[in-house]
């Protein structure tokens, strides 16, 4: 092999590296190896429906948020005007605000804590699994399930369903919500809905209280009522479910059938001082100790109170947060893939070396771990907060119609106000453009990031 040297001369033993010369005559192709031209006319179906679906839109609601709500009248700023000073738009504008800071928030860390400590598990991979799968389920099918999740009747919301669980593990449930006294069985309700007896009970006479209105549940398995037989120096009585089917019971009796109340507090009353307490057994009686000689029994409200039931989790103040939980509930799964993946590729190398300087798990995952994971990090929360400015279909699901407009998002109010009972969209396409103004400036921090990242 030989190369020409600079006097046209071939030095033998050296190969030639001097690229081949470019024919005359020859276009230079582009980077896509075809001609632009050629590219263009792809491109070009793409291009139309950009405009179409997405350029002409914005452009037309810009243009639409300058007219009044028959679109024939100019009003200039007044749509933005108005918008800045309806409460509907400025609730949604600080729900909107509370979602951008919880939302991504709650997700990435909750994303990070599930891949770090699912890292060194056999079944991670089943785990992951089961944490992403919500991500499979529509916005609409997510949004059917958390409304009867946080639905307030404990027999249908699982929520409530939990919580009333736990409550009644450490707190007893009135025995007998809603039932009374018999009109005429002597005995006076106060202001807190508690029942008092008119006469002073006297040892040796038992006391009998006749209550109705018990509902069937609660005294379906009762014991049958027995009459309380008097005591020397004791105050004894029966408290029973005066009613007899068909009415051949006679009032204030203990006819054969009806039913004893278990489970009742009874107070024996001084001067307004509670003098003995006692709880009517499963017979129905009680019996007081000699002390209650003189006084009057009280039957305290709490006996007829109605039972716990439960969080009002869709309620004014909690429906917001609980929109929230269901939000964090098919997106942490997403958070939890991507951070994973990221986590894959940090070299174990360095936390290898900051556990042998000593660094315990935490500093390793403060310091080494969650620094190496930012670009991740943030293409998460960047991504998680351009989908949240956008929420519309969990919020008109699940917040029920009396708390939808404290639940209320700019999305759901821009279809309220363009689509609504009073419809004006002129003020739906001001919110239109407000909502795509607030998404710009996320989405340039992401662009800037992608071309960051690419020039690497």
């Amino acid at each position: 092999m030989s190369t020409a040297t600079a006097g046209g001369a071939a030095t033998p033993g050296r190969a030639s590296s001097a690229p081949p010369a470019t024919p005359r005559g020859t276009k230079k192709k582009s980077v896509l190896g075809t001609r632009p031209w050629l590219a263009a006319v792809f491109l070009l179906p793409a291009l139309l429906l950009l405009g179409a679906l997405v350029v002409y839109p914005i452009g037309y609601s810009v243009y639409r948020s300058f007219f009044d709500a028959s679109g024939n009248g100019f009003v200039g700023l007044d749509n933005y005007t108005e918008m800045f000073s309806d409460d509907a738009t400025k609730t949604a504008i600080k729900n909107n605000i509370i979602w951008l800071i919880l939302a991504p928030t709650i997700s990435t860390a909750l994303g990070l804590i599930f891949a770090v400590l699912t890292e060194r598990v056999r079944w991670a991979t089943a785990f992951k699994l089961i944490v992403f799968m919500p991500m499979a389920i529509s916005m609409l099918a997510a949004g059917i399930i958390f409304r009867l999740v946080y639905e307030q009747d404990p027999d249908k919301g699982v929520a409530n369903a939990m919580w009333v669980g736990v409550h009644d593990s450490f707190s007893a449930s009135p025995p007998f919500p809603g039932a009374h006294p018999r009109p005429a069985a002597g005995l006076t309700e106060s202001s807190n809905g508690s029942f008092t007896t008119q006469d002073a009970v006297r040892a040796g006479s038992p006391a009998s209280i006749p209550l109705v209105a018990a509902k069937r549940d609660d005294i379906s398995g009762a014991q049958d009522a027995k009459a309380a037989r008097p005591e020397a120096g004791k105050v004894t009585g029966t408290v029973w479910f005066d009613f007899t089917k068909g009415g051949l019971g006679k009032q204030g009796a203990i006819d054969p059938g009806e039913k004893a109340m278990a489970d009742l507090k009874i107070e024996a009353v001084k001067d307004g001082k509670v003098v003995a307490k006692t709880t009517s057994a499963a017979d129905g009686t009680y019996t007081l100790p000699a002390k209650a000689e003189g006084a009057q029994l009280r039957l305290p409200a709490w006996n007829f109170s109605a039972p716990y039931n439960g969080i009002d989790w869709l309620g004014p103040s909690l429906v917001t947060p609980a929109i929230i939980g269901s939000y964090v509930w098919i997106w942490a799964g997403f958070a939890m893939v991507l951070i994973a993946a990221g986590l894959a590729g940090v070299p174990r190398e360095l936390m290898e070396a900051a556990r042998m300087d000593g660094a315990s798990e935490w500093q390793v995952f403060r310091r080494v771990t969650v620094p190496l994971l930012a670009p991740v990090l943030s293409v998460v929360v960047v991504t998680l907060m351009i989908n949240v400015m956008k929420i519309f279909d969990l919020v008109y699901i699940i917040a029920p119609g009396p708390s939808q407009d404290d639940a209320n998002v700019l999305a759901l109010q821009l279809f309220q106000s363009s689509f609504g009972t009073d419809v004006n969209q002129g003020l739906g396409s001001a919110i239109a453009v407000l909502l795509l103004l607030l998404v710009l400036p996320v989405m340039f921090v992401n662009i800037r990031r992608i071309r960051r990242e690419s020039r690497r």
